[in-house]
């Protein structure tokens, strides 16, 4: 329960224009974030897309999953097959905005984090990763994984 009460408590972030590329707000709330970062919901063919995508997620750089036609995917993070059953939306979608937030060591990039970034490129600095719907995008793919 502690746990929980510091995500809640220090989880109230963002900015305006979220499916634009600006940082959406969001609450934690029992270490997930229970509501969408935007009033859409996500698209499972377009969060595939994002994750098998080498230039975009680059999540296949650490994980590997259900994508016979991708060759070279990592090893070092969990496997993506079976995320759905392992975690909630809610999960998942902390998991992707920020993953510090539930293990401070982890080396998964927050996709939807952008504050208390140091080294950051001055073009770059307030802008995530992925923007609101493309972090929805991933969440509806990824809670389809069973």
């Amino acid at each position: 329960m502690m746990r929980s009460a510091m995500l809640v408590a220090a989880a109230i972030v963002g900015l305006a224009g979220a499916a634009h590329g600006e940082a959406a707000s969001f609450a934690i709330v029992d270490e997930g974030i229970p509501t969408p970062l935007i009033d859409a919901p996500g698209d499972t063919a377009r969060g595939r897309a994002i994750v098998a995508d080498r230039q975009k997620g680059l999540c296949l750089l650490c994980h590997t999953g259900p994508f016979p036609e991708q060759r070279f995917q990592g090893s070092l993070a969990p496997d993506l097959a079976g995320a759905g059953a392992r975690a909630t939306p809610a999960q998942l979608r902390l998991r992707l905005v920020d993953p510090s937030r539930l293990n401070p060591a982890t080396i998964m990039p927050g996709y939807h984090r952008v504050d208390g970034l140091t080294r950051v490129a001055p073009g770059l600095r307030a802008k995530p990763i992925l923007n609101a719907m493309e972090i929805e995008d991933v969440v509806a793919f990824l809670a389809t994984l069973r």
